[in-house]
């Protein structure tokens, strides 16, 4: 579906191109019945391809089914869309953050307010101009960006109900959120693109204790989670395993990729004859039973033969006060030398680079093993970001590793 205005830029191919705006569109709908037509739609039927190049960097086509995605966007309408005010799409529609900003509003009956320009300045743009939105959906990068650009009145104003997901959620970006918004939900909701965009929620308001990293939480309906060893059997609570997801929402597979499917799309040891996602993320339950993510297993490095999880030293890093965000990564600058780095964007200026690199190394040191503690901490004005607003860690500036600490402005 497109306009005659770019009608003409349009590459050709197999596809049917309809201008919406063709007079001779116009007449065909004009002639058309007012009914529904009647197409069947099977529970299993293919819904949608979004393709997403998960931690190989190859993209791989997930396909996701009719039945999946009502359940999702049924519980999601429910869960985010009540009352007016819709909500903003700033994101592509190949993003499967958009299937929350897009079909939530739709079925609840509510507007799609659209920014030309996209990412966060579109984001910001929408809600100085409209706000009083139902629910918005982010990732976590999204928050700072926000609360830098826009006044206090427009932050508290802005949605009733943030719904942030696709990367891990710090605890102090939530705080500060609702600090400036008291009347507003941070809803931390994760889900991989294989089983339909959330499927686990955990919801924050202003007052309620919030951790330096925000647990996941609990399943949405019709949606099973279980934490595994190398042997498929339970962990105990507050021991890490490999996340498995069960349900109504699972995808049938990857698009043209048996191996890989049925590598990741395993059979169910405690349900008959069903599927689950092999996420490849670690998480564990707390004894409350609150699944709190902790990585990914294919993120795990091994520097001087200690094996570690760069998101575990990251979540220590991010509660130092005077960090607004962190990344922590492993590189490889020198062949053979493995070294973990930590990256950070200070709260407010704070002199020499230096001395919050050596603040940041003290207060890891008291809190982690030696081995854990980040060779060198960089200080950035702000982490590059992908289109979609997570973290380009490609674009991470190579340390200087001369000192503890460093500069990457």
């Amino acid at each position: 579906l497109t306009t005659e205005e770019i009608l003409d830029e349009l590459p050709a191919g197999r596809g049917r191109l309809v201008a919406l705006d063709d007079p001779l569109t116009a007449t065909q709908l004009a002639a058309a019945p007012a009914t529904s037509p009647g197409v069947a739609v099977e529970r299993d039927g293919l819904a949608y391809v979004i393709y997403t190049s998960g931690s190989t960097g190859r993209p791989k086509g997930v396909a996701v089914t009719h039945g999946g995605l009502a359940n999702y966007v049924t519980w999601a309408a429910d869960a985010y869309g009540k009352g007016t005010g819709g909500a903003p799409l700033h994101s592509s529609l190949a993003f499967d953050l958009t299937v929350t900003s897009v079909l939530v509003p739709l079925v609840s009956g509510t507007a799609v307010v659209v920014s030309p320009a996209g990412g966060a300045e579109g984001l910001a743009e929408l809600v100085r101009d409209h706000g009083g939105f139902a629910m918005a959906k982010v990732v976590p990068a999204h928050l700072p960006l926000l609360s830098e650009s826009l006044a206090d009145d427009r932050i508290a104003s802005a949605a009733r109900t943030w719904v942030v997901g696709g990367e891990a959620l710090p605890g102090a970006a939530v705080r500060q959120w609702l600090e400036r918004s008291p009347d507003s939900v941070v809803v931390n909701e994760y889900g991989p693109t294989e089983t339909v965009v959330g499927c686990c929620v955990f919801e924050v308001a202003a007052g309620d204790p919030v951790g330096d990293v925000v647990p996941v939480g609990r399943p949405i309906a019709h949606t099973r989670l279980y934490v595994l060893d190398a042997h498929l059997r339970p962990v105990a609570p507050g021991v890490a395993g490999e996340l498995y997801i069960a349900g109504a929402q699972v995808a049938r597979g990857y698009v043209g990729r048996p191996g890989l499917t049925a590598e990741r799309f395993v059979a169910c040891p405690f349900e008959s004859g069903a599927r689950m996602y092999r996420t490849g993320d670690l998480a564990r339950w707390s004894t409350g039973g609150q699944l709190v993510f902790a990585g990914r297993s294919d993120e795990q490095v091994k520097i001087r033969g200690f094996r570690i999880e760069p998101g575990e030293v990251q979540a220590v890093v991010a509660a130092h006060p005077q960090v607004a965000q962190s990344a922590v990564v492993a590189r490889e600058d020198v062949p053979g030398d493995t070294r973990l780095v930590a990256y950070v964007v200070p709260t407010e200026p704070v002199g020499p680079d230096a001395e919050l690199g050596k603040a940041v190394r003290e207060f890891m040191a008291g809190r982690l093993p030696e081995h854990m503690v980040p060779s060198v901490v960089v200080e950035l004005d702000a982490l590059p970001l992908t289109v979609n607003g997570k973290l380009h860690r490609e674009a991470l500036p190579a340390p200087d590793y001369s000192g503890a600490a460093g500069s990457g402005r």
